[in-house]
This record gives structure tokens, sequence and C-alpha cells, in this order.
């Protein structure tokens, strides 16, 4: 079946060049539209949707609280079935992205993204991964570190009391921002095994994916901002 995309941007232009590329892969289909935050929630009453490329500045409800009804529940709990985000920025690292992630987003992508690498993302986060490069999320928690709460806990946090000693290991490596491949090295594993772990640890903790992964450590104060790998 065809990635059925929707597209959410309060610029009609916007979504027709959007709409324009990826009408023309075979495996991507336009399900639906949206102009607002809430029309996207209203829409979604009745479409049947995998990706949502997302804008974050609309009126009437953004593009951050949009994804946080759509993607978790009312304790904040990741939904299991909800449609992949790919938050939609005008800036690199703009706080609303950061926001977004928080939110339950699976990723972000710049406006100008070219066409091939717009493809890619959704076709990226339709398989369960997240669209932010490590070195990415590694400089954007940085970058905005002071929009996060004052840290929960102690690194000895009991949120990673599901873990096993090896899983814990990956997780905060995961959390410093390491890609699948460095952290193979860093504990002499192959790279099958970390996806396996990583897998793993996401199911244990409720997490989406790795982005959000990244967001917990810092809220529970496992690793500290500037903290380099």
């Amino acid at each position: 079946m065809p990635i059925r995309v929707m597209l959410v941007d309060d610029q009609e232009l916007l979504r027709t060049g959007f709409r324009m590329v990826l009408q023309s892969q075979g495996d991507i289909e336009i399900a639906a539209e949206a102009g607002d935050g809430q029309q996207a929630l209203d829409v979604l009453r009745t479409a049947e949707v995998d990706v949502i490329l997302m804008d974050v500045r609309m009126p009437r409800l953004d593009g951050v609280q949009a994804t946080r009804r759509i993607c978790l529940d009312e304790h904040g709990t990741p939904l299991e079935h909800a449609p992949r985000v790919l938050i939609l920025t005008t800036f690199d690292l703009d706080e609303y992205a950061f926001a977004a992630l928080k939110a339950g987003a699976s990723g972000f992508l710049l406006k100008d993204v070219p066409p091939t690498e717009l493809v890619a993302a959704i076709r990226s986060v339709h398989g369960g991964d997240a669209v932010v490069a490590p070195t990415t999320t590694r400089r954007m928690i940085d970058r905005f570190a002071e929009v996060l709460p004052t840290p929960a806990s102690t690194p000895g946090s009991p949120v990673l009391g599901p873990l096993t000693d090896r899983e814990r290991e990956v997780f905060l490596l995961v959390a410093q921002g390491l890609s699948n491949g460095e952290i193979a090295a860093r504990l002499v594993l192959s790279e099958a095994t970390v996806k396996t772990h990583v897998g793993r640890i996401l199911a244990k903790l409720g997490l989406r994916d790795r982005v959000q992964a990244v967001v917990l450590a810092y809220e529970n104060g496992l690793v500290r901002a500037g903290e380099t790998p």
C-alpha cells in the first residue's frame, strides 16, 4: 500500500509544491490537506493517514499543539497507532521544532528541503525511524536546553528500571547523540546488535523513536546539555 500523507500548512502555495513533488512518487499518495492544526484534527477523524507534514506557525491551532493531540494521550503517553509527524520549519533549530519533538513528532525538515530528501524523510519515518541526524539532535538539545524542565531525578533515575545493564549503556549513548555505528564501535558490538538493543529500549520505555529517548534522558537528568560523548 502507498504511504498516505497529509499536508498541514496555512500557505496553499507550499502545499501545492509539496503535493506536486509527492504525487510523482509511486509509493506515496496525498490522503488529506489542512490549513491549520484545528482543521487537521477535524480531518483526521475520518481520513486514514500514515505521515503528516506539519507546519508549526499557523492560525487557530499551531503545529506543536496539534502534534501533541495527535501523538500523545491525555497523560502524555505516546499513542501506538498515531500517524507519524514531520515538522516543517523555516529556520534550522527553530525552538518550535524542539517543542514539537517533545510533543511526539518524529523529526523536522526545513521548508526548502530538496525533493529527494523530503521523499526519503517520509519513507524513513513511515518505517519507524526518526528524521533528525544524531549530530543535529545533540546540537539542537544543547541549543534549547533552557526550555527543558529542571531534571526530575538523578542519573540513578528509576525511568531506566526496565532496562538491562547493556541496554542502559546503549540508551545513554543514544541520548548523547551517537549513531548506531558509533555506539557499536564504542561498545565493541555489531551495528545489527545495537539496532536490536535500541528497538528493545524504545519498546520497554514506551518511546516512538530515538529522538524521544534523547528528550527523556535530558528531562530526567541522565545527560546534560553540553556533555560530549
